[in-house]
């Protein structure tokens, strides 16, 4: 099964998911932004819970740039996407908890 870890090599999260998962490829979505089909892809299957609220990066827009659809905000500001999101196959995982560890058979 083909593994890749989406997210950003500075993010503590996305570091421990490919110390468990060495195997797998990793693809820094600040160095090489998701395409549209990927956002759309993600998106259809995350909905806004892609979108991290709670990061530096949502603390620093604007109340107008908030209000922009999903895709925009992560088109225009790629670190928005909460991390790691994980394709192993055809499964897709967003984050790296318990049960996304568990589905991987790690942790």
């Amino acid at each position: 099964m083909t593994l890749t870890i989406y997210g950003i090599k500075t993010c503590d999260t996305c570091r421990k998911a490919l110390k468990a998962l060495p195997e797998a490829s990793f693809r820094d979505i600040r160095a090489e932004p998701l395409t549209e089909a990927e956002r759309a892809e993600f998106l259809d299957r995350f909905g806004e819970a892609l979108v991290n609220r709670a990061s530096t990066t949502w603390r620093g827009l604007s109340a107008p740039e908030r209000e922009a659809t999903p895709d925009a905000l992560l088109s225009a500001h790629p670190s928005l996407m909460k991390r790691p999101v994980i394709r192993a196959g055809d499964a897709i995982y967003l984050g790296w908890k318990a049960d996304v560890q568990s589905a991987l058979g790690v942790g």
